[in-house]
């Protein structure tokens, strides 16, 4: 028979008392930035949706794939009785793992999103009615606690968010996840991977400017929580590849001088004639790095799968 729970980690004010702290910090310093996470509201999750369907945004197909074809490979190698995602949204890539996995006991879907782990939730309970389904309200950038479930365990970061730390992050981040880990357990990582500049530019700045859209509407979170009056149209949408770092950088560039007020904060922020807004860094890999990464967070990466082209990978890690 199937259960359901729903556990809350985070403080119900932690979303909002993040989001003062963010912008206050990132619109309070030169150069200005805000962190990603904040195109998700609502109407940002169905762009994002939108984004994911469009022919220049190949992440979301080419992950897709590799768990088509590779997810029996996936299942053998780690024999999970638990599945964790973090990050886990929807949920729909993870139906591919779940269908995989013949021994699966309990699957822990992690999100900052009550209303996201519900819906999700309640769609795969009425798929699998003799899944256990434990679902975490958390930020799982700040350090996680998982409930004792049947192992081995299979923890899944997908869609490449990975990129969206930077490399310090990365390494505290990756050092939390081994943490969680015990001695049968594994890590499934999704990352993007270093490609030619126009595929990855096109990524981020589709024809249709869709993606356009999703990056102006942090603007829009900002107006509607904090009281700002920013208007996204004194903006213009910039994606660039920094080659330097390897990773696309997403800004937002003013077209003419002016002063915006976020009368939440009490804080007016002003801004010269082309002065960028970074809202997103999105790095991409090549496998030595992750390897690297992974090992000096106390991982051993053991299977490495791409798509057919060669655009995105998922890696398979152990305890080192």
């Amino acid at each position: 028979m199937s259960s359901f729970r729903l556990t809350r980690t985070l403080p119900v004010d932690a979303t909002g008392a993040d989001l003062r702290a963010d912008v206050r910090q990132g619109l309070g310093h030169n150069p200005k930035s805000l962190p990603p996470k904040w195109f998700y509201d609502a109407r940002g999750s169905e762009l994002f949706e939108e984004i994911t369907r469009l022919p220049e945004y190949y992440p979301t197909r080419a992950e897709r794939e590799i768990l088509h074809d590779r997810a029996g490979e996936i299942a053998a190698a780690c024999g999970a009785r638990t599945l964790v995602e973090l990050g886990s949204g929807s949920s729909e890539k993870t139906r591919i793992l779940l269908d995989a996995l013949p021994g699966l006991h309990s699957y822990l879907p992690v999100d900052v999103s009550e209303s996201a782990l519900t819906l999700a939730a309640g769609a795969l309970l009425a798929e699998r009615p003799s899944l256990s389904v434990h679902a975490l309200i958390a930020d799982f950038t700040r350090g996680l606690a998982l409930p004792d479930t049947p192992g081995p365990r299979l923890v899944a970061f997908l869609g490449g968010t990975l990129g969206n730390l930077l490399p310090g992050e990365r390494n505290v981040f990756l050092k939390s996840v081994r943490s969680l880990l015990r001695a049968d357990d594994c890590l499934l990582l999704g990352t993007d991977l270093v490609k030619d500049e126009a595929t990855l530019v096109a990524a981020y700045d589709d024809a249709a400017g869709v993606t356009a859209t999703f990056n102006k509407n942090v603007l829009n979170v900002l107006n509607r929580e904090l009281d700002a009056d920013f208007d996204p149209d004194d903006f213009a949408h910039v994606a660039r590849w920094d080659r330097e770092h390897e990773w696309i950088e997403m800004r937002l560039r003013a077209r003419s001088a002016l002063t915006v007020k976020v009368r939440e904060l009490d804080l007016a922020v002003t801004f010269e004639k082309d002065e960028e807004l970074r809202t997103e860094v999105s790095a991409k890999f090549r496998e030595q790095g992750v390897r690297e990464e992974l090992g000096a967070a106390g991982m051993e990466l053991s299977h490495w799968w791409t798509d057919r082209a060669g655009r995105f990978a998922l890696s398979l890690s152990i305890m080192a």
